[in-house]
Order: structure tokens, then sequence, then C-alpha cells
């Protein structure tokens, strides 16, 4: 599971707070990551099937995503 934190560099964020204790790695995200060549190629391939009209309804995206996050 991931956390996003916003931090002013002074007070503890809430979202530390919830975290069990343990050792984390941190690093900032104000720069998105590229997409490698085959994230970009996925994303052309999901359009393509989109405006071909073979795209999934909202509850089986819902789904399908659920069940990824299970795993």
């Amino acid at each position: 599971m991931r956390h996003v934190v916003d931090w002013d560099g002074k007070n503890l964020p809430e979202e530390m707070k919830s975290l069990p204790p343990g050792r984390y790695a941190v690093r900032l995200i104000d720069e998105p990551a590229a997409l490698t060549a085959e994230e970009e190629e996925g994303i052309q391939q999901a359009m393509a099937s989109l405006a071909a009209g073979q795209g999934r309804s909202l509850d089986e995206a819902r789904d399908r995503v659920l069940r990824a996050l299970k795993r």
C-alpha cells in the first residue's frame, strides 16, 4: 500500500502518524516518473480499444481493479 505525504518540513504529517512501526523509504514525487515504452504502448492499445467501442463499463473496470489490488 502506498501513502502520499505532504510535509511542511517541520510538523509530522497525519499520514505518517497512522503508519505502523517499521522502516520506510521516502522519496520526493513532485516530478512524476516517466512512462516506460511498455506502459506507453499499453495506453495506446487501450485508447485504440476504446475508440473501437471495445471498452469496459465502469462496474467492470472497478471490479478488475479491486481484484488486482487483492493479489
